[in-house]
């Protein structure tokens, strides 16, 4: 289980720091965008730390509070689930 789950946090984070990246890539196209549910639930899905590396290395949704509140806060509910869970 130990290493599924480790391989899924991976996955999902390269996808959710992929698809910020995609999305500034389309912004700056000014072609259509990834919905930023979509990014917000990557996200929830286990995709928080990639979601704000990618955010900050891109600067991109750093001036929307949906995303500079709602990731780290997401991340800290993450990691407050992984300690009940494993602890």
């Amino acid at each position: 289980m130990g290493i599924f789950l480790f391989s899924y946090f991976i996955i999902i984070n390269i996808i959710s720091f992929s698809l910020f990246l995609i999305d500034k890539k389309k912004a700056i196209k000014k072609k259509w965008r990834i919905s930023e549910n979509t990014l917000l639930l990557t996200s929830l899905l286990g995709g928080s730390i990639g979601s704000l590396i990618s955010m900050y290395k891109f600067h991109h949704k750093t001036k929307h509070f949906k995303f500079t509140f709602g990731i780290p806060f997401i991340i800290i509910l993450q990691l407050l689930l992984f300690y009940i869970i494993f602890y």
